[in-house]
């Protein structure tokens, strides 16, 4: 059995993935957050939501959730009210909060636009849909 070549697409992609991830971490470090924690502020940007409805999205335990919304709140990064149309507890992003998770969100978009700039938007399509279906692959 010969061992996995540095020039195989599956080689590469690894490489691309753990670089990428290492990259969009810079401002999550910075800002005193764990990695994980922007997860969390980027599905309460969308909106309010209960507890039970966000470990779910994000499939994490509720008592490893609960910890981490305990000390985004202590950090006024999140705030506990009620949600929805039969006003259930739930959390959501302060106005600080908010500002962090849409620096995050700017930093994103930036190194996408850094990495794929040079594609043109049919290649851009068509590799995120290659990229897409390598994860089904991936999850089956």
């Amino acid at each position: 059995m010969s061992k996995p070549s540095s020039r195989s697409a599956l080689y590469r992609l690894i490489e691309a993935g753990q670089l990428a991830h290492k990259a969009l971490l810079v401002p999550v470090l910075e800002k005193g957050l764990e990695p994980g924690d922007d997860a969390v502020l980027f599905a309460l940007g969308r909106a309010g939501t209960t507890e039970t409805e966000l470990a779910d999205e994000l499939g994490l335990p509720a008592d490893h959730l609960s910890a981490r919304l305990e000390r985004l709140a202590e950090r006024d990064f999140i705030t506990r009210q009620a949600v929805g149309p039969m006003l259930e507890p739930g959390i959501a992003l302060t106005e600080r909060g908010l500002r962090i998770r849409n620096g995050l969100a700017d930093h994103w978009a930036q190194l996408e636009e850094a990495l794929m700039g040079e594609l043109k938007p049919k290649h851009r399509k068509r590799m995120s849909g290659t990229l897409a279906r390598f994860v089904d692959l991936l999850r089956m």
